[in-house]
């Protein structure tokens, strides 16, 4: 797919990831949809992109009626859709059972569960099918990019994280082989620790003890993430398909 001129709706664009993706894809053309929930975030980023045309919609991705909104107001925006990434997400980090010498602290809690599936899993549901929706009336040729993890496999205090990007990278098989015959390809991502606003809030040493179980020695820029992006989306015969983009990290 060229990317001048293209469509691109991005889901937590406001900043971090989410708008180096964005920033990415406008320095070649393309044409950005950003969603988030943060409204003055969204519109900083809007404005600070390459070109013109771009459009933002203010929505929780979690939220039905709000993606569906959102969706059919970017793609009238934009004249269409071809490409939709969803990377909006969120972390709420515990241990399932919390205890010592057998008496039980804390536990995760149900609502810390629900929100980071409603979000993490639930949402890029929503916005894989609403993508889909519009790709087909529209009749044209599209691609979902849906943003999972190296968290996927398993990771210390992440069950509802690591259990939410497990999901994600499924349905990207699945809807790969389900909208093939509408020429639309599925592929996700799934990167390892990155130099995000997120990270960056961790406390010096968390960040370097992730940091030495890189064989890469450092944490991957979020321009790394994006030129896989664009990587992706230039190249029509990735289908199906996780991109582990993690510096040599397993988990």
């Amino acid at each position: 797919m060229k990317l001048a001129a293209s469509r691109i709706i991005i889901t937590g664009a406001a900043r971090g990831l989410g708008l180096a993706m964005a920033s990415n894809l406008a320095d070649a053309g393309a044409r950005i949809g950003l969603i988030d929930l943060d409204e003055a975030a969204l519109t900083q980023a809007r404005q600070s992109l390459a070109g013109e045309n771009h459009a933002q919609a203010v929505a929780d991705v979690s939220d039905e009626d709000q993606v569906q909104r959102a969706f059919e107001t970017l793609t009238g925006r934009l004249g269409g859709l071809d490409v939709v990434i969803n990377n909006a997400g969120i972390t709420r980090d515990a241990l399932l059972v919390k205890a010592r010498d057998g008496e039980i602290g804390e536990r995760l809690s149900l609502t810390a569960w629900q929100q980071v599936i409603n979000v993490n899993l639930t949402g890029v549901f929503l916005c894989g099918r609403e993508a889909a929706t519009q790709m087909i009336r529209g009749g044209n040729a599209g691609l979902i990019i849906n943003i999972s993890s190296i968290s996927k496999a398993g990771n210390f205090g992440q069950t509802n994280y690591s259990a939410a990007k497990a999901g994600v990278a499924a349905m990207t098989v699945t809807w790969a082989k389900e909208l093939a015959r509408h020429n639309i390809r599925s592929v996700s991502v799934s990167p390892g620790f990155t130099a995000t606003e997120l990270v960056a809030a961790m406390p010096q040493k968390a960040i370097e003890r992730i940091t030495s179980q890189v064989p890469a020695g450092r944490l991957a820029e979020p321009a790394e993430i994006a030129a896989t992006i664009r990587f992706i989306i230039e190249n029509d015969y990735i289908n199906g398909r996780d991109l582990a983009i993690d510096g040599g990290l397993r988990l």
